[in-house]
């Protein structure tokens, strides 16, 4: 971390999130000797850069960053920093710590809007706050004119030290993950079959959980690079541009409000869905596609005690010394395009509904099932700003427009009568109907930056993520993923920014050779 601001470098980033965060470490690793300055608007919250809030052990820590990441309104000091609270709250509006809503223009009048919207500012960015769910996409997931796309997902599974077991051995995880599949596996292609849920997360030999923030992805390669630059408190309020090439950043210092400008030879947005369109909007960068095919995963939860389970006894896998902590045994319910949801299946540590008194569930037995749909894509649905009013950083003010449609409808029925029909197989309901959550409230947003095969006006950059007509620029993060997608995009988003910083280097090695 410096205060010192570059005037000159090779490539500037844009947020420090796991995607602006992988170009960095991509870029120290092929590139050593090219210079590199990442911009972040928020504060720095922890030590190393870019760590998981959930890492931070003291609790008065731990609300002290998640405080610090809220923007310009944060939540007051007596809220939870438990983000499993919400877990079955049905406020159209709930926020989570370390995050913050949009303060207006999240519903337009007629429409569903995206009322859950949040976003964070912080080193790291959302990357200090994520359940750190890391599933493949499969089916029509997937982007189909990708054709090293496993050799990029393999590469984000390594930049965020994925594990696809690292809470195998959490109580009863192991009957959960039998009675799933006795459910749903018949007819089912063997890769995508119910599984444990890949977890960027380390589970170190004394028991220890660590989660990958930024952190893990700059990596020691990145922190030892004399070349690499991080600025926190720093907003990006332009891309600069000329003649049809990214020229570098005009930054305004957050710790006393001067602006300054940063040339770069490349340049990279790595914000989230809707804050990159929005420096792309201010910086006079408008593609048609740009803000367009915004897209949510509609979310239905539900929660049930495990039947036939009353004893360590039925699980004998689990010695006495094991605990059960928030998100162990998470299991996995793959997409299908014949059965077009993503299940996470999650062991809690507590019942998300109040229970009696005397009622104190053996551990592992309360069991949370997450189903999220893919959305039906429409150019429709889109953020847009305005030419005139600004929103608390002084950036063009964002309008949400939302719909749900017919298809959407029919889609979150299906979810819901699916979780039900699992649940059921797993044990007896908490609750008699599954909770939908508003529109927002998975924290997904994708679409709006995103990526196409050609310059047809259907998308914002090329498949190496770089903004059509703008040499040099590239975008990042969940935005630029292109398909309609129910699993955690963020594997995904991570794997299409190895591809752009792999591109950057070619660029940059041919240049000086």
């Amino acid at each position: 971390m410096t205060r010192h601001i570059p005037a000159d470098v090779d490539v500037a980033i844009v947020g420090s999130g796991p995607t602006g965060a992988a170009y960095a470490r991509i870029l120290s690793e092929e590139c050593p000797t090219a210079r590199i300055a990442l911009f972040e608007v928020g504060p720095l919250i922890s030590d190393p850069p870019g760590t998981h809030v959930k890492n931070i052990a003291n609790a008065d820590e731990r609300a002290r960053a998640q405080r610090l990441s809220e923007g310009p309104s944060p939540l007051g000091d007596d809220t939870s920093t438990n983000t499993m609270d919400g877990y079955a709250d049905a406020a159209p509006r709930l926020v989570r710590p370390g995050t913050f809503l949009l303060r207006d223009g999240y519903q337009q009048p007629g429409e569903d809007g995206l009322p859950g919207a949040a976003m964070s500012a912080n080193v790291g960015g959302m990357g200090a706050h994520w359940t750190g769910a890391c599933p493949r996409p499969g089916d029509s997931e997937r982007i189909s004119y990708l054709n090293n796309l496993d050799d990029l997902l393999a590469e984000a599974e390594r930049l965020l030290a994925v594990d696809a077991h690292a809470f195998d051995d959490a109580p009863f995880a192991s009957e959960v993950r039998k009675r799933l599949a006795d459910a749903l596996d018949n007819g089912r292609d063997p890769t995508r079959r119910v599984a444990s849920m890949p977890l960027a997360v380390v589970r170190h030999d004394d028991g220890r959980v660590t989660w990958s923030g930024s952190d893990v992805v700059f990596g020691d390669v990145t922190r030892a690079n004399p070349n690499f630059t991080l600025v926190s408190d720093a907003l990006v309020t332009r891309v600069l541009h000329a003649n049809g090439r990214a020229a570098g950043l005009l930054i305004k210092d957050m710790a006393d409000g001067t602006e300054l400008t940063v040339s770069a030879r490349q340049v990279v947005v790595a914000g989230d869905s809707l804050r990159t369109p929005q420096l792309l909007w201010a910086s006079n960068i408008r593609p048609a596609a740009l803000g367009r095919y915004l897209n949510d995963q509609p979310q239905t939860v539900y929660a049930v005690r495990l039947r036939d389970v009353d004893s360590e006894a039925d699980n004998p896998d689990v010695d006495g010394d094991t605990a059960i902590v928030a998100h162990s045994g998470v299991n996995w319910v793959p997409f299908t395009d014949d059965e077009p949801f993503h299940g996470q299946v999650m062991q809690l540590d507590a019942s998300p509904v109040p229970l009696a008194d005397d009622d104190i569930p053996t551990p592992g037995t309360i069991v949370g099932l997450g189903w999220f749909c893919a959305k039906d894509v429409q150019a429709s649905d889109r953020v847009e700003f305005s030419d005139t009013d600004v929103d608390d950083y002084g950036m063009p003010a964002m309008s949400i427009h939302y719909r749900l449609t017919d298809n959407d409808h029919a889609s979150i029925a299906a979810a819901r009568a699916a979780v039900v029909r699992v649940g059921a197989a797993l044990g007896e309901a908490l609750d008699p109907e599954p909770l939908t959550f508003g529109p927002g409230a998975s924290l997904h947003y994708q679409g709006t930056v995103r990526m196409g095969e050609t310059n047809d006006g259907t998308s914002v950059c090329s498949p190496t993520s770089e903004v059509w007509d703008i040499d040099g620029l590239y975008v990042a993060g969940n935005g630029v993923i292109p398909t309609p997608t129910a699993c955690n995009p963020t594997l995904t988003a991570v794997a299409l920014a190895v591809a752009g910083a792999r591109d950057i280097a070619t660029h940059i090695l041919v240049e000086r050779n």
